[in-house]
C-alpha cells in the first residue's frame, strides 16, 4: 500500500484532515476513542480503529505496534488534540521510527503548549498578552482583580471540566476562591491560571494559522472568529472569516520565528476595546477546528502539510480575503441566541451565506458525517446524561463538588 496517514482523533477537525487527503487518493486510517466519533463514517477513511485508554508511555508502543501490524511504517501521523500533539512531541524520537511525524519536537512545541511558556515567549518578543496572575504564588491572595476574571488551564494534561470549557468565567472576589478549590479538584493547582477577561466578543478575536517551516511561515492566514460558543469566550468557533490583518501576521510571524517552529499551528488573538491592543490568547500546535477554511481561500493546510513532511516545500500563499467557513451544528443555535438576544439581525445572517463558504462536516462528495453529526451529538449527550444520573445515584446524599459546562 501507498504511504498515508494515520488521524490521532475522529471529531471534525480530523474529518476534515481525511477529506482533504482522501480525495488525493491518499490512504486514511482514523484512530478513535468512541463509536460516534463524525471521521468513522467517512467514506475517505480506509479503517477506524479504536485507541485504547491509557498513558502516554502505552500509547506511544500502541502506535508503535499498530505501524508494524497494519503497514504503516512511514504513514504521517497527524494528532488533533493538545494531548496528543504533545505525545507526539514528547517521544518524536521512537515515533519516527516508524511514522513521519507531522509536529515539532518537545523543545519546541512546548512554548506553545504550556501556556506559562507562552506568555514568556510573548514578554521576550514584545507581544502583548492578558494579564495572567499564577494561583501558587504568595502574593496571590493579597491582588485585587478587576473583574470578570476567568480561571484556565496552564496546560490540557488531562480531560476534565475545565479543560472541556476552556475556562471558566468568575464576575466576583467570592466566588474565586471557591471556584479555584473546584478547579484544583480535577487538576493541579499549579497547572491552573487566573486570567483578566477582556471585554468583547468573537468579532474581537482573531487568529493567524499557518504552516511554518524553521521559523517561516509558508501558507498563511488571518481570520476573525466572528461567533463563538459561548460568544465571550468561545471554547469553539462556530462562523470564521479571512480578513486582511497586517498586524497579526506581524505578531503571529514573530512569534514562530522565536519558536522556529515547523508544522501547523494557529495563534489566537483578542483586540481590547478598551486600548485597542491586540493580545496573545493561546496557541494550538496542531490542527484546530475551522482549519477547513483554506479548502476555499486557498491554503489546504492538510494538502501543505503532507508536502512539506515529505519534502516538497510549498510556495509561499496566503490565504483570499472575504472567505467564511461555518459549523451549521454548532452556529445555528449560537445564531439564534444572537437573533433573539438583538445583537444579530437576520440580514446580517443571511449575507453569511452568499460568500464562499466552507461547512465545515456538511460536504456533497462525503455527505454521511455530516448527516449523522446531530443525531449522534444527541445520543452521546444522552448517554452522558445517564452516566451522570447513575454517579449521583449512588452518592448518599446526591451532592456534587461542580456543575460542569455541559450539565448547566
Amino acid at each position: 500500500m501507498n504511504e498515508g496517514v494515520l488521524v490521532l482523533g475522529a471529531d471534525y477537525r480530523g474529518l476534515g484532515v481525511v477529506q482533504s487527503l482522501g480525495r488525493l487518493g491518499i490512504p486514511v486510517v482514523v484512530l478513535h476513542e468512541g463509536p460516534r466519533n463524525l471521521a468513522n463514517y467517512s467514506r475517505y477513511v480506509w479503517r477506524a480503529i479504536r485507541w485504547p485508554a491509557g498513558d502516554e508511555a502505552s500509547r506511544t508502543a500502541f502506535l508503535i505496534d499498530l505501524a508494524a501490524r497494519e503497514r504503516l511504517r512511514r504513514w504521517m501521523i497527524v494528532p488533533t488534540q493538545d494531548e496528543t500533539a504533545a505525545m507526539c512531541a514528547r517521544n518524536a524520537v521512537d515515533l519516527c521510527s516508524a511514522f513521519r511525524v507531522s509536529v515539532p519536537p518537545w523543545e519546541v512545541l512546548r512554548w506553545a503548549y504550556d501556556k506559562r511558556l507562552s506568555h514568556q515567549l510573548a514578554a521576550d518578543t514584545g507581544v502583548e498578552f492578558a494579564n495572567t496572575w499564577e494561583p501558587t504564588r504568595d502574593e496571590f491572595n493579597s491582588i485585587e482583580f478587576e473583574y470578570p476574571v476567568i480561571i484556565k488551564p496552564a496546560v490540557k494534561s488531562s480531560v476534565n471540566a475545565l479543560t472541556i470549557a476552556k475556562a471558566w468565567r468568575v464576575d466576583e472576589p467570592e466566588s474565586l476562591s471557591k471556584r479555584l478549590d473546584e478547579a484544583s479538584s480535577l487538576m493541579p493547582l499549579d497547572e491552573l491560571l487566573v486570567q483578566e477577561l477582556i471585554p468583547g466578543n468573537g468579532k474581537n478575536q482573531l487568529s493567524f494559522a499557518a504552516l511554518a517551516s524553521e521559523g517561516q511561515p509558508i501558507a498563511t492566514m488571518v481570520a476573525q472568529r466572528t461567533r463563538q460558543y459561548p460568544m465571550d469566550f468561545g471554547r469553539a468557533s462556530t462562523f470564521v472569516e479571512t480578513v486582511d490583518e497586517p498586524a497579526i501576521e506581524e505578531l503571529g510571524g514573530r512569534l514562530i520565528k522565536a519558536m522556529d517552529y515547523t508544522g501547523l499551528i494557529e495563534i489566537e488573538f483578542k483586540r481590547d476595546p478598551r486600548t485597542n491592543v491586540l493580545k496573545l490568547l493561546d496557541m494550538n500546535a496542531r490542527v484546530w477546528g475551522w482549519h477547513t477554511l483554506g479548502r476555499r481561500a486557498g491554503t489546504d493546510f492538510s494538502v501543505l502539510l503532507w508536502r512539506l513532511v515529505h519534502g516538497d516545500t510549498p510556495a509561499p500563499v496566503r490565504a483570499r480575503v472575504g472567505v467564511s467557513w461555518m459549523w451549521p451544528a454548532a452556529d445555528i443555535p449560537t445564531a439564534a441566541r444572537e437573533i433573539f438576544g438583538r445583537r444579530l439581525g437576520l440580514r446580517e445572517y443571511a449575507r453569511n451565506f452568499r460568500r464562499p463558504t466552507d461547512y465545515a462536516t456538511l460536504v456533497l462528495d462525503d455527505p454521511l458525517p455530516g448527516l449523522l453529526e446531530v443525531p449522534l451529538h444527541l445520543a452521546g449527550a444522552l448517554q452522558r446524561r445517564r452516566a451522570t444520573q447513575e454517579v449521583l445515584r449512588r452518592k448518599p446524599d446526591g451532592a456534587r463538588s461542580f456543575q460542569s459546562p455541559e450539565e448547566a
